[in-house]
């Protein structure tokens, strides 16, 4: 399901990405535009970008918390299970077998985050790098701020 989703973000982004964005010349002399113009065509294709790397974090944030929430469920499930053994023995290794479920099934989720985190953020370098807009217009340093995982 996770790969899934992280495809078809990949997919969207792909595409996003490769549509150009165009200055309109609104000058009225052939092949001149005035700054103005240009300097929102770059703005836009800027946001463009970033609207495109959101769509992707909300689809990677979403699919990890689907992730994380099915290790809790499955992992409440193992140990209810687990605790409806009558030996020791048996109850240590249903418990042992649920956390270690658990902890790689967290882990997977975390890294199929980091993954789509990096990517988009990747991609949003690249497509706002050819918009060939003033570094003032990115938001590029905030990505020390995005979720980490756990």
């Amino acid at each position: 399901m996770i790969k899934k989703i992280i495809a078809v973000s990949g997919i969207i982004m792909s595409l996003l990405v490769a549509i150009p964005v165009f200055a309109e010349n609104t000058s009225g002399a052939a092949g001149a535009t005035t700054m103005t113009s240009d300097s929102g065509a770059k703005i836009a294709c800027v946001g463009a970008a970033v609207a495109t790397r959101e769509s992707a974090l909300g689809a990677g944030v979403s699919a990890h918390a689907q992730a994380v929430q099915a290790a809790y469920t499955l992992r409440a499930s193992a140990l209810a299970a687990a605790y409806k053994n009558t030996t020791n023995a048996a109850v240590r290794t249903a418990v042992k077998a649920a956390w270690s479920t658990f902890n790689s099934s967290v882990r997977s989720a975390n890294s199929a985050w980091k993954t789509t985190r990096n990517s988009a953020w990747s991609a949003f370098r690249t497509s706002a790098k050819a918009c060939k807009a003033s570094t003032s217009v990115s938001d590029s340093t905030n990505s020390g701020s995005e979720m980490s995982g756990q």
